[in-house]
């Protein structure tokens, strides 16, 4: 059973990291999160759930705005090539639906099935604005706060500069 929204706050506070929450309508895709960008501070994320043609898995948490070049980035991550992880595959391995992808959902990623790419444009930003496991709102955490949860789960950010990848 994948953690709950609940469940991630009460990890969250554990961990003695403060966060503030805005509820809003669902949004599924950057475009429709335009104006949640104008009114809440830090750097806004879009997430790629991704697999590679050899089944290894990749969550690839990119600056709202930072082109994402599928065609290169398996080479930038030493990988096969990539293509989009199947939404069962994505609710399995971190227990949520398309349109919610989050860092936040390593907590669900038990078994660290995982590879964690985070771009560098974000470490720009002091706070990081991320679905809570739903995409009916947005939970602003520190950086360090953030890179520190995921190490928790396991994970080991891999912080990649996806817009110096090269254009195939």
């Amino acid at each position: 059973m994948p953690a709950t929204r609940a469940d991630l706050f009460a990890r969250l506070a554990e961990l003695g990291i403060e966060t503030r929450t805005v509820e809003h309508e669902p949004v599924f895709t950057v475009a429709e999160s335009e104006k949640l960008e104008r009114d809440l501070p830090g750097g806004h994320t879009k997430n790629l759930f991704l697999k590679d043609a050899k089944g290894k898995l990749f969550l690839v948490t990119a600056e709202s705005h930072s082109p994402v070049n599928l065609k290169s980035l398996h080479k930038i991550l030493g990988c096969a090539r990539l293509s989009f992880g199947k939404p069962e595959l994505l609710m399995e391995v971190l227990g949520v639906a398309p349109g919610s992808v989050t860092a936040l959902a390593l907590i669900n990623d038990t078994q660290r099935q995982v590879t964690f790419v985070f771009d560098q444009r974000l470490m720009a930003y002091d706070t990081i604005n991320c679905h809570p496991l739903e995409n009916t709102a947005t939970t602003n955490i520190a950086r360090d706060d953030l890179l520190r949860f995921i190490r928790s789960c396991g994970h080991e950010p891999l912080i990649v500069g996806l817009v110096d990848a090269p254009i195939v």
